[in-house]
């Protein structure tokens, strides 16, 4: 099965590099390029990718908003954002906005290879220096007295679904986390969905946020 991808970013240069990286991929094709974020959901429309990577800072609207209009319109396609800085407040934006993904522009180029395919498998990625930066800033620890309202989302989960999330949390796929648990890749498939019903969470990235403020999970180390 060959990864539709569209990638959008106003650098021209720093496109082409990534055009080339991801070229180098046999069960990845590069659909199209789009220079801003207006382009960018156009093209998507047009074009339906199962995966657009997308820059945060662009002219016309930025990746935030694209990835917003992009979600809003019922595309099927997951967008990675790609973030230069590890304090750039966009990214927490991006998460609300329906991102799928994360990671660092300085990322090897397998690592980049391997983002596109892990988003595009259905799990989200989050490069765990954007995870630590963004729970640093925007994610408020669990109350020392009191329940938060995350902590009493996570109540309603089993002993097993807590479980999984952790893991989630942690950055592991359902591939993985099968073989940590011992499970079949579909169960753990459907516990991740029983969890995100359960907690209100639009996607892994979204559980994410919420299992580090429920309290279900410790902050990744610095």
């Amino acid at each position: 099965m060959t990864v539709r991808v569209l990638l959008a970013d106003d650098d021209a240069l720093l496109r082409a590099g990534v055009a080339v990286v991801l070229g180098t991929a046999e069960t990845i094709t590069l659909v199209g390029q789009a220079a801003d974020g207006i382009e960018a959901v156009a093209l998507c429309r047009e074009l339906e990718p199962d995966v657009v990577v997308m820059d945060v800072r662009m002219p016309g609207i930025d990746g935030i908003e694209a990835t917003r209009r992009i979600v809003a319109g019922g595309s099927a396609a997951r967008v990675l954002v790609l973030t230069t800085f590890r304090q750039d407040e966009y990214v927490w934006g991006a998460v609300q906005a329906g991102a799928s993904g994360f990671l660092l522009k300085r990322a090897s180029p397998e690592r980049l290879i391997d983002a596109v395919l892990t988003v595009a498998a259905g799990d989200a990625l989050i490069d765990p220096a954007v995870t630590r930066e963004l729970l640093d800033r925007f994610v408020t620890p669990a109350p020392a007295v009191g329940r938060s309202a995350e902590a009493r989302l996570l109540e309603r989960l089993t002993a097993r679904e807590r479980e999984v999330l952790r893991l989630v949390a942690e950055g592991y796929p359902n591939a993985e986390i099968a073989a940590l648990l011992t499970l079949a890749e579909s169960t753990v498939k459907t516990h991740v969905k029983r969890i995100l019903a359960k907690i209100g969470a639009r996607d892994r990235a979204q559980a994410v946020v919420i299992a580090y403020r429920g309290g279900a999970v410790g902050r990744p180390p610095a």
